[in-house]
Parts: structure tokens; C-alpha cells; sequence
């Protein structure tokens, strides 16, 4: 390990309730703590964008908007 780099970080964010269940219930399926679910889908989502850029993220955001009217 390099001296002085953690190897892990905290990130605290506030969420919807709805969203907030609905991870803990993909935790409990999986046997996996909420934190380690989020720290996946964070993963795959940053990955995603390095991937494609800006378009990974309109595409989630057009059908938000979408869901929203």
C-alpha cells in the first residue's frame, strides 16, 4: 500500500426514500450491505461513462424526463 492513501473514502449523499428501499431490498437479496450495492452501481456507472461519455448519462436522463411528465 502507498503510505498515506485510504483505501477506501467516505462519500455521504441524502436520496429519496423510495430509492433508499429499494437498495436495501437488492442488499437483502443479495446478502450484501447497502454500501457495497452502491459502491457496485456506482462502479458500473462510472464505467459506463468512460465508456460512452456524455451519452450514458442523457440516456438515463431523457427517460427521467419522460417519466416526469
Amino acid at each position: 500500500m502507498i503510505r498515506g492513501v485510504a483505501r477506501k473514502v467516505f462519500l455521504g449523499i441524502r436520496i429519496n426514500p423510495d430509492l433508499k428501499n429499494g437498495l436495501e431490498k437488492i442488499a437483502s437479496a443479495e446478502e450484501r450491505s447497502v454500501s457495497q450495492i452502491c459502491e457496485l452501481l456506482l462502479r458500473t456507472a462510472v464505467q459506463g461513462y468512460r465508456k460512452e461519455g456524455s451519452g450514458y448519462l442523457q440516456r438515463f436522463l431523457s427517460r427521467q424526463k419522460k417519466e416526469e411528465t
